[in-house]
């Protein structure tokens, strides 16, 4: 992986019909916010396992799976959406994505059951993709040298929304019932996306062939060994986190702590670290370079592997552990999306290989700890997060 930044190449400047922008700074904290929003959509569901579990009649294990088809539809709809930010008009795109989010969501607050459930939450999770619609557009208006600023304000914005998912999530849940929580997100939703739509530039582009998109993929990473590298290192980071954090609940909830829904959504709140951290981080890249950062963003989570296992008997090494993790997270976040949007002269696509590859490891990750739980219990859960890290570098570390 490169150690500077490179500049970035866009392939076209779209002709903008006169719009409603607004000036840069409110534009900026808008995104940040419907990132927020939208972010939450995909983890509503693992804070409120056990009381989907209650009301279906069914072991909390045995709803766990719900996180992870949350996870894989949002990289399903990654891939399928995403590459039109390179030809889409934008602000059509992200109203009609969401308004397709809004109906899903509330679905999934009327679902009978968990299999009803599961469909409307990944048709939910596969429209929720709006903030990758919108960081290649940050990217792009950007001063090169803030590049990576900016692009941390989103990324703030995305983790913020992670963890009141959690938390927030949990207290709702606990107070009015799951399928209130899914309701409540689809009014902020419907009112967040369609604001977004709106102050976006009408662009006027010449069409998007979605999949002439796709079949640019692979050979789009096979020629940037930069994309290549920041794929599979997300991809090992977002799945060591995924494997840790959409467990964590049952763990909490689970004899070892035998906490309350709501109490265990509170220790989401060591998410912030995230928010915190990703202003730091995006002006380490800016100053330093993506390299330096990842490096040492997957020494900080080797660290806390460790100490998620002990916290399965002792509390404070879950904090420790909640905010090394959350730390490696966003550093590695910000640094290795940088890379991937000013690589190539298609940042949208280039964005969709990344954030795919992230999300697709982060599902196949959260479904192996819920299975390692079920059978190994919590060591069973820390195993996965060291092995998808040790597949996140180890496959990386050698130059291609």
């Amino acid at each position: 992986m490169s150690s500077t930044t490179p500049t970035l190449r866009p392939a076209t400047t779209p002709a903008r019909a006169p719009g409603r922008e607004p000036a840069p700074a409110v534009f900026l904290t808008l995104v940040a916010v419907c990132s927020a929003v939208t972010a939450a959509n995909i983890y509503l569901a693992a804070p409120l396992l056990s009381l989907m579990a209650r009301d279906f009649h069914a072991a909390p294990s045995a709803v766990a799976w719900i996180a992870s088809v949350a996870q894989l539809g949002y990289a399903v709809g990654l891939l399928f959406f995403a590459p039109l930010g390179d030809s889409a008009n934008r602000r059509r795109l992200v109203g009609v994505l969401t308004l397709v989010t809004t109906a899903a969501l509330a679905a999934s607050a009327a679902a009978p059951g968990a299999t009803a459930l599961a469909a409307a939450v990944f048709v939910a999770s596969a429209a929720t993709v709006v903030p990758q619609l919108l960081v290649p557009l940050v990217a792009e208006r950007a001063p090169a040298d803030r590049r990576a600023r900016h692009v941390a304000v989103v990324i703030s914005g995305l983790f913020t929304g992670i963890v009141a998912a959690r938390v927030l999530g949990g207290l709702a849940g606990q107070a009015f019932g799951w399928r209130w929580v899914f309701a409540g997100a689809a009014v902020l939703t419907a009112v967040l996306g369609l604001a977004t739509a709106y102050v976006l530039p009408s662009e006027r582009r010449p069409g998007a062939s979605l999949f002439a998109a796709l079949a640019t993929l692979p050979g789009l990473v096979r020629r940037s060994p930069d994309l290549w590298r920041a794929c599979l290192r997300q991809a090992g980071m977002f799945g060591a986190w995924s494997a840790l954090w959409t467990s964590l609940a049952l763990l909490l909830t689970g004899p070892a702590y035998g906490m309350s829904t709501a109490t265990a959504g509170l220790f989401g709140l060591f998410g912030l670290t995230a928010a915190a951290v990703a202003p730091l981080a995006g002006g380490l890249v800016d100053r330093f370079g993506a390299a330096r950062v990842v490096r040492t963003a997957y020494l900080a989570a080797a660290v806390s592997v460790p100490l998620f296992w002990l916290g399965g008997h002792a509390l404070v090494a879950l904090f420790a552990a909640a905010v090394a993790i959350h730390a490696a997270l966003v550093a590695s976040h910000v640094a290795n999306q940088t890379l991937a949007l000013t690589t190539t002269a298609t940042p949208a696509t280039a964005n969709t290989a990344y954030v795919v590859a992230g999300f697709a490891g982060g599902a196949t990750a959260s479904a192996l700890a819920g299975y390692a739980f079920s059978h190994f219990g919590w060591g069973g859960v820390c195993a996965v997060a060291g092995l998808w890290l040790v597949l996140g570098w180890g496959t990386t570390a050698v130059r291609r």
